[in-house]
């Protein structure tokens, strides 16, 4: 099939585009390449890319309404897996601008194009800060979510709902997947993996937050990757929703459209997989223990039953493999360049 790939360059938008031409696929990556870190981390991702000749590139903003309704218009996709966001809880409380520009009026104008070039399949990364301030858990795709601590998740739950209207209005078929802290290789140099190895083999000290007690539902790469190839495949009906036992299918009742969470439900404690990073390394992290920041949820915690019942799969891959992985990876990156 042909898919076009927002954020193509990025963590996700990479690995994602790596198995979809890997299975055969012809992939059109979209990414404005801004420097929110280092563009060389993604110039380096992208180059990996450009190895399959059934890869092509633009680079574009999605605030550009007419390179993303030109992009589509052109290549046709078969799906459409949108990625490009302005990720990041704590960034969003600095540069609130960025997150509506990029996940609001970004986001309107993919769907516009949508609808004047329909596709089989609109697939979007919404998050698991969506559950906010939720306190039953684990959290599930039919939980209500409208208790959001930051202007980020505000802005990923106002995606999911837009995305709602268009498949109602429009009948485009279309799935929102939750991520939950996703890591792995390649990951971004902002999130906490990337930045406790670097500090820790630089032997600087690691901030803390909430005194290494919060939990959350890590999910390595891999099974991200593997549970949305699979969810590519599992086009929401309207009036079709899937029956599992303990749970119920998240699909609209006036719209082809569904939410579904990614991770393989074991939440981990921030200060274990501290433990689990020195064990890697070998060397013992010097920590500043912080309260929480804003905008910090204490827990996130999937279930994962939804997923397991559209796919038969859910993420399996424990801590210790995936964080020597990235381990791994760093080591090789850095000497590199």
């Amino acid at each position: 099939m042909k898919i076009l790939v927002t954020g193509a360059a990025g963590f996700i938008g990479y690995h994602l585009s790596e198995r979809l031409l890997a299975d055969g696929h012809e992939v059109l990556g979209f990414d404005g390449m801004t420097d929110y870190y280092d563009p060389r981390l993604k110039t380096a991702r992208l180059a990996l890319l450009r190895y399959s000749n059934r890869f092509s590139f633009l680079k574009a903003m999605l605030e550009d309404e007419g390179a993303i309704e030109g992009a589509v218009a052109s290549f046709a996709p078969d799906i459409v897996v949108h990625l490009a966001a302005q990720a990041g809880v704590r960034y969003s409380i600095e540069h609130p601008q960025t997150y509506i520009d990029a996940n609001l009026s970004g986001t309107f104008n993919l769907l516009e194009a949508l609808r004047a070039h329909p596709v089989r399949h609109f697939l979007m990364a919404s998050t698991s800060s969506v559950y906010g301030g939720n306190t039953e858990m684990p959290f599930k795709e039919t939980d209500r979510t409208d208790f959001p601590v930051s202007l980020y998740a505000a802005t990923k739950k106002a995606g999911e709902a837009m995305s709602h209207s268009y498949a109602h209005l429009f009948k485009i078929p279309t799935t929102c997947f939750r991520f939950f802290t996703v890591y792995g290789p390649w990951g971004r140099p902002d999130m906490a993996l990337f930045k406790f190895v670097d500090a820790i083999e630089a032997d600087r000290p690691i901030d803390v937050y909430g005194n290494g007690q919060m939990r959350r539902d890590f999910t390595y790469i891999d099974d991200l990757i593997e549970a949305i190839a699979r969810l590519t495949e599992t086009v929401p009906t309207e009036g079709e929703p899937v029956t599992f036992e303990g749970g119920s299918d998240s699909l609209s009742p006036v719209a082809p459209f569904r939410v579904v969470n990614i991770a393989g439900g074991q939440p981990v404690e921030l200060l274990d997989f501290i433990t689990t990073i020195e064990e890697a390394l070998g060397k013992t992290a010097q920590k500043n223990m912080l309260k929480m920041q804003q905008g910090d949820v204490v827990a996130t915690f999937a279930d994962a039953s939804l997923l397991n019942a559209l796919t038969g799969f859910v993420p399996q891959i424990g801590i210790d493999p995936g964080v020597r992985a990235f381990v791994d990876w760093y080591g090789a990156y850095k000497n590199a360049a």
